[in-house]
């Protein structure tokens, strides 16, 4: 049995957010790209039951079956400088990880935001910034495996909350974890200034399992990197000691970053 998510909770249970649940949708990012440009305000929170086109980074597909995970796109509108818009996907891998491991779980980052439990990932994370009439938004897709069995997982590589608990967790109580959390971290961000930014990084860091690690880093146009990950730098981007010295990597500069060994 995967009961559906409480709808009356959610609508009431997270001031600041509007959180509207759909049975099926080909993708939630999609349809929170549609609404920002057609002027709908940040806070607005789309949740799929079930979702038939999922998409994640470079356009990957996959798909769970309905009720068994968390799917959700989030609207935001940050006011940031634009210098600082980079370090939202590691902040919403950075929250949605707090949240986890305030729970119990214990979930680690993959830079820039992938989040594992061992070496297993568990959740996918997909931010675009979109233009619209009010000016540039990002839209926050999140996908949690929550309920799936080893033999429903999309690759072999993943894992779920009931899995890794041998539980089935409230899927409605994760949400609101995982929205509550966003929120707060986002809010602080946006209006804390330098000080927040220097908690942001100390935190993630802390989290990141990238680092300390022999990782392979696979660049556009098949260049590779190798060496070790070292830090994070304070624009985000993961700096790799190689052979020639330290290299800074940004997300859009990477295909691929795998632990060696």
């Amino acid at each position: 049995m995967r009961p559906p998510l409480d709808r009356d909770l959610l609508a009431g249970a997270l001031p600041g957010l509007r959180v509207e649940v759909v049975d099926e949708v080909t993708s939630t990012n999609a349809e929170v790209v549609g609404r920002a440009r057609a002027g709908a305000p940040e806070g607005l929170v789309v949740v799929a039951e079930h979702q038939t086109a999922a998409r994640g980074r470079l356009d990957r597909t996959w798909s769970t079956p309905p009720r068994s995970a968390l799917l959700f796109s989030m609207l935001l509108r940050p006011t940031v400088p634009a210098r600082s818009w980079p370090w939202l996907p590691l902040l919403v891998g950075h929250a949605i990880g707090r949240a986890l491991r305030e729970r119990g779980y214990d979930a680690g980052l993959k830079w820039p935001n992938d989040l594992l439990i061992g070496e297993r990932k568990i959740v996918g994370i997909l931010v675009e910034r979109v233009e619209t009439p009010d000016g540039p938004a990002a839209v926050v897709g999140v996908g949690l495996n929550v309920t799936l069995a080893a033999d429903e997982l999309p690759v072999p590589t993943a894992t779920s909350l009931a899995i890794e608990s041998g539980e089935q967790p409230d899927r409605t109580a994760v949400l609101v974890d995982l929205l509550r959390s966003l929120r707060e971290e986002y809010d602080e961000w946006q209006s804390g200034g330098e000080t927040a930014a220097a908690r942001l990084l100390a935190s993630y860091s802390e989290a990141c399992v990238t680092l300390g690690r022999d990782v392979r880093v696979e660049l556009p146009g098949g260049d590779l990197l190798l060496g070790r990950a070292d830090s994070i730098d304070p624009s985000g981007r993961l700096v790799v000691q190689g052979p020639d010295g330290p290299t800074a990597v940004g997300a859009g500069d990477v295909v691929h970053v795998r632990a060696v060994g």
